[in-house]
């Protein structure tokens, strides 16, 4: 169904990216990782996928907070591979503070990668696939993109934002081939949340067991977290042709979090 076709996964090194990176290598599409990490940690991940699935994947280092840095990516990509047909913008910061306490800098850094690394990322790729009569954007929000939590005001607004864009370019791509829309992930045990539970720990003098059950206590429902290969699988189900006809939209996956 999609083998061939080429994906650039931004923030792929880790975490939910690069779940979401070999769940389509898996389906034989050709990658474009992205992120920052160690060298040789990151020549293991590209080598490894390159090897288990046997499609063509290669690493590109651009800084998700520099606008020019972004669109250079997605350049490269169509002059390395000749198309683009898959962008997922996954990369993503967290800092979290009460919005009276909150550093100028940090807000600006947050919105930078969360919201304006696809915005950049989207007008750079729309082109091409619009010419090829074939694209799938998906941009990877959050729960907080339809809901919000104290003390994370850019994450909020950045994910919000990151819906309305989706919204935006989904009307104006409909019925060219491309669609764009938005996933929306509850807790996913990845780094950025591993660093909330082990706040939650210390804060409460409790188990990383017992910190990890607090958290999803408190906002989801299913009392499980979801998986990167789960998130994998609704970005693949999101470019199938059973998804011709899905765009601008926002999906949860966040075990009844947001239907409360």
């Amino acid at each position: 169904m999609l083998k061939d076709k080429v994906a650039i996964v931004t923030g792929s090194t880790s975490g939910i990216g690069l779940g979401i990176a070999r769940e389509l290598a898996r389906l034989r599409v050709n990658l474009v990782l992205n992120g920052f990490g160690d060298s040789g940690e990151i020549e293991a991940i590209r080598s490894g996928i390159e090897r288990e699935h046997g499609v063509r994947v290669v690493y590109d280092g651009a800084d998700m907070s520099k606008g020019d840095a972004v669109r250079r990516l997605i350049a490269a990509t169509i002059e390395t591979f000749g198309c683009l047909d898959i962008l997922v913008n996954n990369a993503g910061i967290q800092f979290t503070a009460p919005v009276e306490e909150f550093p100028s800098a940090k807000w600006h850094a947050i919105l930078d990668i969360n919201l304006s690394a696809a915005f950049h990322g989207i007008a750079a790729a729309v082109p091409q696939m619009k010419k090829q009569r074939w694209g799938r954007i998906v941009n990877i929000a959050s729960t907080h993109g339809l809901v919000a939590s104290t003390h994370k005001a850019a994450y909020v607004a950045a994910k919000h934002g990151l819906i309305g864009l989706t919204k935006v370019v989904g009307l104006e791509t409909a019925g060219s081939g491309v669609t764009c829309n938005a996933v929306c992930p509850g807790w996913v045990r990845t780094p950025l949340v591993e660093k909330q539970i082990s706040d939650i720990a210390a804060q409460r003098n409790i188990s990383q067991k017992d910190a990890a059950k607090a958290l999803l206590g408190e906002k989801q429902p299913s009392s499980e977290f979801v998986s990167p290969e789960q998130l994998g699988g609704t970005v693949a189900f999101l470019c199938s042709p059973a998804a011709d006809q899905i765009t601008g939209t926002a999906i949860a996956v966040d075990g009844g979090w947001t239907a409360q």
